[in-house]
């Protein structure tokens, strides 16, 4: 709490910088003035008007996971967890770069190719001191595909910022308008990326550069697809265990939505309320980020301990979750851990999947979102059982907190 609440000990530890070549020095890895100017020029660009416009491609992509879904009906058991991956980096990527990568459709396939293998790449290297220096993993086969991933994702990205201020100066010659329309401002007409916000927003008419913009864009496509469909594969896992759960959030569905196939409005989103418990109680149990680090430039006092200046300090998430003062029987999964009367009266800081304070995660609201969009449709399309149970899964703590062997599950069509 000390760490997390604090303005000073904002920077982050010393793993995230191998993540600098990829990221540089995006809201993720930055400190001090850039990332505070940073934070303050991208925090508006989720303001929930905004987001709103983005709830038409949750369901767009969503959709077509249904569809895909289809062909593992009748298949005994299949992984369930390369689904959401793809699908959350198609959302992430339409949202973020306002381009279409077609990931569910094998489609552009070198960029999610890479996307995945980078995460890999930044694990394995972060857990073995020999391949730190950068001379000696360049000569390695995996710092060689290191290399390549970076040239694949950093000359997209750079090639889609390039079409998107292209496109942007050219609409602004077409229509030196003025106006100020809330509609055409908020992307109700032509829909908007974070980029196309980035490009235009300004602290002091300074505007963020070409390689800035990159190293935003970059972290949103990182950050936004691993945590998401780490969290949406625990849900699915976790209400496969609990028919009882799934029977109620399916009920939820069936109220709000009445039999129609319509897409999900920002609304009916918000009438989720269960299944934001479900979400809420997955990520108590399966935090997306299960440990978060902090680069201490002053010395910090806990408690009856002074930690001096220059340690590097770890919070373990995944453990803070599992107090039994906060969380009564920690280890069962019971959505109603998270009724309003029960979150009043505990602390502020027990439960922290998007981290806390001044560094806590800017795109909770979205993810929050994308994940009841996804789980909404495949609750109304699908009855999902698990076919492991969670003592045999083993949990593989990397960046993101993933299942050794997947999400190993089987699906039957529901009756409509």
């Amino acid at each position: 709490m000390v760490i997390l609440r604090s303005s000073d000990h904002i920077d982050k530890g010393q793993s995230y910088s191998f993540l600098h070549k990829w990221l540089g020095t995006g809201l993720l890895t930055s400190t001090g003035k850039k990332w505070f100017t940073h934070r303050k020029m991208i925090t508006p660009t989720f303001h929930f008007k905004i987001l709103d416009t983005f709830v038409e491609v949750f369901s767009e992509k969503s959709e077509i996971l249904v569809d895909k879904l289809k062909e593992e009906v009748g298949s005994q058991s299949f992984d369930i967890y390369p689904y959401i991956t793809k699908c959350a980096l198609d959302i992430i990527c339409e949202t973020a770069m306002g381009t279409s990568i077609y990931a569910q459709d094998e489609r552009g396939s070198d960029y999610v190719k890479a996307v995945y293998d980078m995460s890999e790449l930044t694990v394995h290297r972060i857990f073995r001191p020999w391949l730190h220096n950068d001379f000696v993993y360049k000569l390695t086969e995996k710092g060689k595909r290191h290399e390549e991933c970076l040239r694949v994702l950093h000359s997209f990205t750079k090639r889609v910022i390039q079409e998107r201020k292209a496109q942007l100066e050219g609409d602004l010659n077409r229509s030196p308008s003025t106006s100020t329309d809330e509609d055409s401002l908020l992307g109700k007409k032509k829909r908007k990326a974070f980029l196309d916000l980035l490009l235009e927003a300004s602290i002091d008419n300074v505007k963020l550069t070409d390689e800035e913009l990159r190293e935003e864009v970059d972290t949103f496509m990182f950050e936004g697809h691993d945590t998401t469909s780490a969290g949406m594969s625990w849900a699915l896992f976790l209400l496969g265990l609990h028919p009882d759960v799934q029977e109620k959030a399916y009920e939820e569905q069936k109220n709000i939505f009445q039999g129609s196939d319509r897409s999900v409005t920002m609304k009916e989103l918000n009438e989720m309320k269960y299944l934001e418990r479900v979400i809420k109680e997955t990520l108590r149990l399966y935090p997306s980020v299960p440990s978060i680090s902090r680069q201490l430039h002053s010395e910090a006092k806990l408690g009856d301990f002074t930690v001096p200046a220059g340690c590097s300090l770890t919070l373990h998430i995944y453990d803070v979750h599992q107090n039994p003062e906060q969380f009564p029987n920690p280890e069962k999964f019971d959505p109603d851990n998270f009724l309003p009367e029960k979150v009043a009266k505990r602390h502020p800081y027990a439960y922290i999947p998007f981290s806390a304070g001044p560094r806590n995660c800017i795109g909770q609201k979205f993810a929050l979102l994308e994940e009841k969009t996804v789980l909404s449709y495949i609750l109304r399309n699908y009855e999902v059982t698990s076919l492991d149970k969670r003592q045999d899964v083993n949990l593989m703590s990397e960046l993101v907190l993933r299942p050794e062997k997947g999400i190993n599950v089987s699906i039957k069509p529901r009756n409509k």
